[in-house]
């Protein structure tokens, strides 16, 4: 038998379109592009992104999973629309969980990694970083924080509930960047957890874990009720 070189087969193929497929409509659906409340078929789907009916199927069954689109009969799909419980119940949710590891992953975080975070927090409050340009390292700056003490099963969860959130938090947030007030608040609100975390007080990080949730879901509620109905 001839030796081989290389890889001889490429068998993801068709995967790596579904998973292309399904990031680029999650990053149109969390941006607004695809609106909250707008309906697709999915040839226009298809369309837009110049791949078969099959890889959008596949990709649609994701996002439903997470929340982001209702299937309908036939062959369209409805942008899930923002509603309030929704928001609600994400961040009920969240207070469950977040907390929690937090207590466990503020006596794991070494000091070196906290002083990384501070530097980080202390980039959000500039006031030329709008929501649209932090919002990857906000996601990093989450996880970093709660990540040591987070199974693999409490990170899935994590990340269903941020998905589920950042359209919100988009809005809310976005709406805020022309004040350079809030650029400050921002980086003072991610400071202070840091400081929480420098502690090693359970009960003050859960606390300070649940202040910041409480503050996030204020502004998206706030935001969400300015919005017009569809």
């Amino acid at each position: 038998m001839a030796p081989t070189t290389g890889r001889a087969v490429q068998p993801i193929t068709s995967r790596s379109v579904v998973e292309q497929s399904t990031d680029e409509l999650r990053r149109a659906i969390l941006a607004g592009t695809l609106a909250p409340g707008s309906e697709y078929s999915l040839r226009e789907l298809a369309g837009m992104l110049a791949v078969s009916f099959i890889p959008i199927r596949e990709a649609l069954r994701s996002l439903e999973s997470e929340g982001l689109v209702i299937t309908r009969p036939g062959r369209s799909v409805l942008i899930a629309p923002l509603d309030l419980e929704d928001l609600h119940g994400i961040y009920r949710l969240r207070r469950v969980v977040e907390p929690e590891i937090a207590r466990r992953s503020c006596l794991l975080l070494s000091d070196a990694d906290l002083e990384r975070l501070q530097g980080q927090a202390a980039g959000f409050g500039e006031v030329g970083q709008g929501m649209e340009d932090i919002y990857d390292g906000h996601h990093d700056f989450h996880l970093a924080l709660l990540s040591p003490a987070a199974s693999t099963w409490d990170l899935r969860m994590l990340i269903t509930l941020w998905r589920a959130a950042e359209r919100y938090i988009r809005i809310g947030f976005g709406q805020l960047d022309p004040d350079p007030v809030e650029h400050e608040r921002r980086g003072r609100a991610h400071l202070d957890l840091v400081a929480a975390f420098r502690t090693r007080e359970p009960d003050v990080v859960a606390d300070a874990i649940e202040q910041h949730l409480a503050r996030n879901e204020q502004i998206a509620q706030a935001a969400l009720a300015e919005q017009p109905a569809r």
